[in-house]
């Protein structure tokens, strides 16, 4: 897929990044050298962590992600210094994480810096901030927004540009997302154990003992350092999926210096790493269903109806005798299937892709469910790969807690997919990378921010990835959460409608609260 050329798209995906805390689908394969970061990366000074951030032009971020930059924005990019272990902040090793801030020429009265995180985690918050400053007609920020803040997106440690994360090579990416999600033989599962044993000892090799700093909590603590660098005595911040965990995490650490957190498409603290991951098998399960009743009500958009979860699942089991072969030579087999599967149902305009990506398939042409499954991978063209995915299992198994071992995720996959036929398995089976981590854990904190301001938390009736149940809860857990609901379909909310845009706009400048209870329709 040419980004440039489909600028809402790529907006879209960004927004939708698939996986969220404790959650990694496929099984993945080890690479030995560091990947250094992307071409058209944010560039600029290096302050020691607590200064002010040196900003320089840099017009090249939106020409290569996008063509183009904004009109009427102007694109400044810094590098800032962090410890690279908090707990031992002295030490003189540092993480470069990387900046870019977009201002409007017609900005005035300015309130501050807004920080952004899409999600994850691995998502880029620089490629965010981009992606957002094209405004509302491509689904951007609006501006009462950038009239009044810089928008700052930065990469987190670890991710892209920000001294980044690299342990699985495109060949072994490939073979991973392949893989059938759901392991029917014992020996077909220990196989798949065995290749994520094996991953998980060359990440200790690789990175040993700096695998623990690849945390949650040691990202927000860099929050608080770029909240100093760009010169806000108080955040502003804006997190989307993994960013409502982020976001957290600083409101518990740092209750006093927030200012204004929005936080869209909450991640649930309290829930244990497998719960999570049982979580998440549900809201696909329910947004999956959710797809195939929009299909038999509308058959005329849908050429796989009446019956689309039949039309589904025969894919998925033809594919695992004769898979169909697409254009670049890749065999569309049943993991293929289900990557372009899990991609479509981040947003509405997803599920007629996915009929007539299935569609296709039914007709021998594999080429519209790998367009599908490469754009959620982050796989280009030419076979390369995002570090994505290397920083999603970083962060992921960092972060997690009691991890269930191989035989406990063998019994849970044939739990779950009683439960969740089409989703259960796979999501139980993706927990096998933290199963055989070697890495210190680092889990991040679950209670109150006490002493923090209201938080508003953003939740959608439809969200695959995060459900909605996740909402009132992490408002629960903070102790000042107000929530705000989108009863729409797809994975977060802001700015997807004027309900919407209003509520949080009135919130992150003016600091009033969306109405108690406020429920916006869909449309």
């Amino acid at each position: 897929m040419d980004r440039r050329s489909r600028l809402p798209v790529a907006l879209l995906t960004v927004l939708a990044l698939a996986i969220t805390a404790g959650c990694t689908l496929p099984s993945f394969a080890p690479e030995g050298a560091d990947e250094p970061a992307r071409p058209g990366g944010a560039g600029g000074v290096a302050p020691s962590a607590g200064a002010a951030a040196v900003w320089k032009p840099c017009p090249d971020v939106p020409t290569d992600l996008v063509g183009r930059a904004a009109k009427g924005m102007d694109y400044d990019c810094a590098t800032v210094k962090v410890p690279r272990d908090w707990s031992a902040p002295t030490g003189g090793q540092t993480y470069d994480i990387d900046l870019i801030r977009v201002r409007s020429e017609k900005q005035k009265n300015r309130i501050g810096s807004l920080l952004l995180n899409p999600g994850g985690p691995g998502g880029s918050g620089v490629d965010l901030a981009v992606y957002l400053s094209f405004g509302p007609s491509f689904n951007g920020l609006p501006t009462a927004v950038t009239d009044r803040f810089d928008i700052v997106g930065f990469d987190p440690r670890g991710v892209s540009r920000s001294s980044p994360v690299k342990c699985i090579s495109n060949a072994d990416q490939d073979a991973s997302f392949a893989a059938d999600p759901d392991p029917g033989s014992q020996a077909e599962f220990d196989k798949i154990a065995a290749l994520n044993e094996k991953i998980a000892d060359s990440c200790a090799q690789k990175y040993g003992d700096r695998l623990h700093t690849f945390s949650t909590e040691q990202a927000a603590r860099d929050l608080d350092a770029l909240r100093v660098a760009v010169g806000d005595e108080k955040l502003t911040y804006l997190g989307y999926s993994y960013g409502t965990l982020l976001g957290a995490t600083y409101a518990q650490l740092f209750p006093a210096n927030v200012r204004a957190l929005v936080l869209d498409g909450a991640v649930d603290p309290t829930e244990g790493f497998a719960a999570g991951s049982e979580q998440q098998a549900k809201g696909f399960e329910r947004a999956f269903t959710n797809f195939t009743k929009w299909c038999a009500n509308d058959p005329s958009q849908c050429p796989i109806a009446p019956d689309a979860r039949g039309a589904v699942t025969d894919a998925l089991a033809k594919a695992e005798k004769s898979p169909v072969r697409g254009n670049d030579g890749r065999n569309a087999t049943p993991g293929w299937i289900f990557v372009g599967l899990i991609s479509s149902l981040y947003t509405e305009p997803g599920w007629a892709e996915l009929a007539d990506a299935i569609a296709s398939l039914q007709n021998g042409d594999a080429d519209g469910i790998f367009e599908l499954a490469d754009q959620y991978a982050e796989r280009e063209p030419d076979g390369t790969y995002s570090n994505l995915f290397d920083a999603n299992l970083a962060v992921n198994c960092a972060d997690a807690g009691a991890v269930p071992s191989a035989a406990e995720i063998r019994k849970l996959q044939v739990a779950w997919k009683v439960k969740y036929p089409l989703f259960g398995s796979a999501l139980a089976v993706g927990m096998l990378p933290c199963a055989f981590w070697g890495g210190e854990r680092d889990p991040y904190p679950a209670g109150e921010a006490a002493g923090a301001p209201p938080i508003v938390v953003v939740g959608t009736t439809g969200d695959p990835a995060t459900p909605y149940e996740n909402t009132a809860d992490l408002a629960k857990m903070l102790g000042v959460g107000r929530v705000l609901t989108w009863e729409g379909e797809g994975h977060t909310a802001y700015p997807s409608t004027a309900c919407i845009r209003d509520a949080v706009d009135g919130y992150l400048v003016d600091l009033e609260l969306p109405k108690e209870g406020l429920r916006c329709p869909a449309k």
